[in-house]
């Protein structure tokens, strides 16, 4: 794919990937989705879309990796078609070419992260003029962890993931190392309905309730970095579920509490995506390279990450 002339048809987004710094189910809503209770986190491992205005009117998608498909399932497709048909506008078109970067399947919100930086590029590129409040609204329509994808940054998220209140500082300094097993993949569904199998005899059960909850977790300081050390445990409850029955995060979390200067260690979401903090990215890409035969040997993929501040970022230029 190579970019149209005028800068103004095409541009590229960002895709960020996050992390989950407190992950608690609370029960069951109304509706039948687990009432969730989390704090969301920006890294920067990043998908890339490009988008190019396309003449024909059709919106299609390409990628970098065989196990995306470029049909009506694909979360970009959907999120493409979604904001059309928001604004009732037919022959707007697009092609989309990925490189995908964020593993698949790995709790990292890697095809949501994909649909925000669709429905965040798309609003440029045709003209849109939407605010982010809008986007975010629309995307609730086809996954929960859309909305904070758009904006990102570090963020309370509750409801099913949907409901976002922002969290006001800028320490952001934290690095973390970031693993994955390339040879699994872990069913997000799978993860809840095991865990209501065992737990939830002891799921809260109405909203009043929730709040409570809530409440303590809006009282934590969140930029306090004494948080996130050996002193305390980052809460995934998914966690306690997925850690028994996939011995690949085990042996994840087991190799990153190894290593020196390490914070602590956690699975991200669902899994198996596992992750240790670091004071800074700085330290955290020294102790990566020092360890990189280790991570080499025990079969796992692993990045060295920084916190961001923000979601999908936007530019149309090639670099």
């Amino acid at each position: 794919m190579f970019p149209p002339k005028a800068s103004d048809d095409f541009l590229i987004a960002e895709a960020h990937a996050k992390i989950n710094l407190h992950l608690e189910v609370l029960g069951i809503r109304t509706d039948g989705f687990h009432e969730l209770a989390m704090v969301m986190q920006s890294i920067n491992l990043s998908d890339q879309l490009t988008m190019i205005n396309s003449a024909d009117h059709n919106i299609t998608l390409k990628s970098n990796n065989n196990e995306i498909t470029n049909g009506d399932d694909n979360l970009i497709i959907k999120a493409a078609k979604l904001l059309r048909n928001k604004v009732g506008n037919t022959k707007l078109g697009v092609d989309i070419e990925l490189e995908k970067n964020i593993p698949i399947g790995a709790g990292l919100a890697g095809g949501s992260t994909d649909a925000a930086a669709t429905l965040v590029g798309l609003n440029k590129l045709w003209k849109l003029n939407l605010k982010t409040e809008e986007l975010e609204d629309l995307s609730k329509e086809i996954g929960s962890d859309i909305p904070f994808c758009i904006s990102g940054g570090r963020q309370l998220c509750f409801g099913r993931g949907e409901i976002l209140e922002k969290l006001k500082f800028n320490h952001f300094q934290l690095g973390l190392i970031l693993v994955k097993d390339p040879s699994i993949q872990v069913s997000t569904p799978f993860a809840y309905k095991s865990f209501k199998e065992k737990y939830g005899e002891s799921y809260l059960e109405d909203d009043s309730d929730f709040e409570i909850k809530r409440k303590i977790i809006r009282t934590n300081d969140w930029s306090d970095l004494s948080l996130f050390d050996n002193r305390k445990e980052i809460q995934n409850d998914l966690q306690k579920i997925v850690r028994p029955m996939t011995p690949e995060v085990e042996k994840s979390l087991n190799l990153l509490s190894r290593l020196p200067y390490s914070r602590l260690v956690s699975m991200s979401g669902s899994g198996p995506s596992c992750f240790a903090l670091f004071e800074n990215y700085n330290q955290a890409n020294k102790v990566l390279k020092e360890h990189v035969n280790e991570f080499e040997r025990a079969g796992l993929s692993a990045w060295a990450c920084s916190m961001m501040s923000n979601g999908v970022q936007l530019r149309n230029e090639f670099t």
